[in-house]
């Protein structure tokens, strides 16, 4: 972690910084599968063949990827969750077409939703936004087609030494492109790296 954070600090522009972003968050074998790629194979496999889209569409990012978290400046643990990132632009609008049909019924209220549930569902509008789809955002109160239920059946069923990941338990949301998982992976290494520069 020292040494990541310590070549973050190094670097001078924004094409630099996307340039590690990609080599050191984005591309190669997770800390979490290191010595194990073929079980990083299998567990890829495992989430493509549920949604039906490409292997090469599963990624895993946060403290997972790198053995530590950058920003909670926190190392990889059995406490640590698992956070797959699954790129595919067609589950991206298949799942916001179940929010369209949401928002219709919200719209000409025949759906009863609390205060509470709808600042969370504003919050998940705000990452669809940035093109990041979040299940765990959803309102309780968004049942059409059962997405979220069938959304944390799965990934409960993949978690705790339930699939080559190990015992970890695995999260998800859906990007609307690599371009999007990008920007938004961008962000958070520039984010670490004006703390850094604020505590120099």
């Amino acid at each position: 972690m020292e040494v990541f954070l310590e070549n973050l600090k190094r670097v001078e522009n924004d094409a630099s910084l996307q340039d590690f972003a990609r080599k050191e968050i984005l591309h190669g074998t997770p800390f979490v599968f290191s010595g194990r790629e073929t079980d990083f194979y299998e567990f890829r496999k495992r989430i493509a063949a549920h949604f039906e889209i490409g292997f090469h569409e599963i990624f895993i990012t946060g403290s997972g990827k790198l053995g530590f978290s950058p920003h909670k400046r926190t190392e990889f643990s059995y406490d640590s969750d698992i956070d797959v990132a699954i790129v595919s632009s067609d589950l991206f609008y298949q799942m916001m077409e179940r929010i369209r049909c949401y928002q219709m019924q919200l719209r000409e209220s025949r759906i009863a939703v609390s205060k509470r549930e709808i600042n969370k569902y504003h919050r998940f509008l705000e990452y669809v936004a940035i093109g990041w789809f979040r299940p765990d955002l959803l309102p309780n109160s968004f049942d059409i087609g059962d997405i979220r239920e069938r959304w944390f059946d799965f990934f409960t069923s993949i978690s705790d030494g339930r699939s080559e990941v190990g015992n970890y338990k695995v999260n998800a949301g859906v990007f609307k492109s690599y371009r999007y998982l990008e920007e938004y992976t961008f962000s958070g290494l520039e984010s670490v790296k004006k703390s850094l520069e604020v505590e120099d």
